[in-house]
């Protein structure tokens, strides 16, 4: 999916590239500029210190990162800045610790898309004069009667479409998303070819806030009170205990420390009594599930239900269901019971590989047997 556009006045298109210091985004900013795109690289500092053992696990938004970043700018021969958004991501770490506190499970990088990667880039880019922004995501993205249209990335296991399921549609179509037709090794071929000194790199594996990969040392590191309590099955019966609900997520399988005669997963989480629900695989399942903030991209939903499929984590598979949206919310039916369904999560709507949009998980209907939370205090 080709998308050449003109900048204003019918001159060279003039974008803002976000560059991490990976092969992805010095990729885009090369492809771009083959295109004839003005250019201009940028490098969001988050204001986290990554020690020196930390950098070797394939972290991002290091010095080194940086670094990389501003070196193959300057061999683009395009100008380069590196903005200090600490304060942005303060909000966005409040949010993460926040969440765990109150049972849920966080999503900070489709937060991180949609409020600094395709929102304050997109005004600073309108500071620079730029029509809009690009970006290394793996989708393919094209305007359609001046309407975007995402798609997921040609490549099905670096496919990021599902992470842009709430970024603004005013903003998608202000966005250039050039590796989305491209396998990842085509992108290390071409970065080879071009000479750029990320070719070789290797990916970022983590969240950009974490690079020890365990949010449990972010969660005492911003000193977040745990909910100790009990490890209970459905029927309420104590297991275990445990010490704190934020190590919990719900379908966790492993990592409770309960052994069974089959395996068990968590299914529910209660802070306020700091019960952790734990049930077998049919007790696991969940049939319904209620969305709320919908942000439709590139279309405008019929009145009614109509089916569609879902995805509700970072390259999990899609769910056949029905939904229906009323204004604000979207009521999603599962056509069969699927497990890990966290409020929380981003839940994104698929007709095919198209992306139609998506919102935040509130809740979820279980298919077995359900805990009040006046059972569990």
């Amino acid at each position: 999916m080709k998308d050449s556009r003109e900048g204003v006045g019918g001159g060279k298109e003039r974008l803002v590239v976000a560059m991490s210091g990976g092969v992805d985004s010095s990729a885009a900013a090369w492809m771009l500029q083959q295109e004839g795109a003005e250019l201009v690289g940028l490098f969001m500092r988050n204001g986290v210190k990554v020690a020196a053992h930390e950098v070797q696990k394939n972290s991002c938004c290091s010095l080194g990162d940086a670094r990389d970043a501003r070196m193959v700018a300057a061999g683009l021969g395009i100008p380069f800045h590196a903005v200090d958004l600490k304060e942005e991501f303060r909000d966005i770490i409040k949010y993460f610790t926040s969440e765990y506190s109150k049972g849920r499970t966080p999503n900070p990088c489709c937060v991180c898309n949609r409020d600094l990667k395709f929102d304050r880039l997109l005004r600073f880019a309108e500071e620079l004069g730029a029509e809009g922004v690009a970006t290394g995501h793996y989708a393919q993205l094209e305007l359609v009667e001046g309407r975007p249209v995402v798609r997921r990335g040609v490549d099905v296991r670096k496919d990021q479409s599902y992470q842009l399921f709430c970024v603004a549609e005013e903003n998608l179509a202000r966005t250039r998303l050039p590796l989305g037709g491209l396998e990842k090794s085509k992108v290390r071929e071409l970065a080879t070819e071009a000479g750029l000194r990320t070719a070789k790199k290797a990916d970022s594996q983590e969240v950009c806030f974490i690079p020890s990969n365990d949010y449990r040392q972010l969660l005492k590191q911003e000193e977040v009170e745990l909910h100790p309590g009990e490890l209970v099955d459905t029927s309420g019966a104590v297991l275990g205990t445990h010490e704190g609900t934020e190590h919990f997520t719900i379908g966790q399988r492993r990592g409770h420390g309960v052994a069974g005669t089959e395996p068990l997963y968590v299914v529910e989480l209660h802070p306020h009594s700091g019960r952790v629900v734990l049930g077998t695989l049919a007790e696991a399942g969940f049939i319904a599930m209620f969305v709320d903030e919908p942000n439709w991209i590139g279309w405008d939903p019929p009145t009614g239900s109509f089916r569609c499929e879902v995805q509700w984590r970072h390259l999990g598979r899609t769910a056949a269901c029905e939904l229906e949206a009323s204004d604000g919310a979207v009521n999603v039916r599962f056509d069969e019971p699927q497990v890990a369904v966290a409020a929380g999560q981003g839940a994104a709507f698929y007709e095919g590989d198209r992306l139609l949009g998506g919102g935040w998980i509130q809740s979820a209907e279980r298919a077995g047997l359900s805990l009040s939370d006046e059972t569990c205090e």
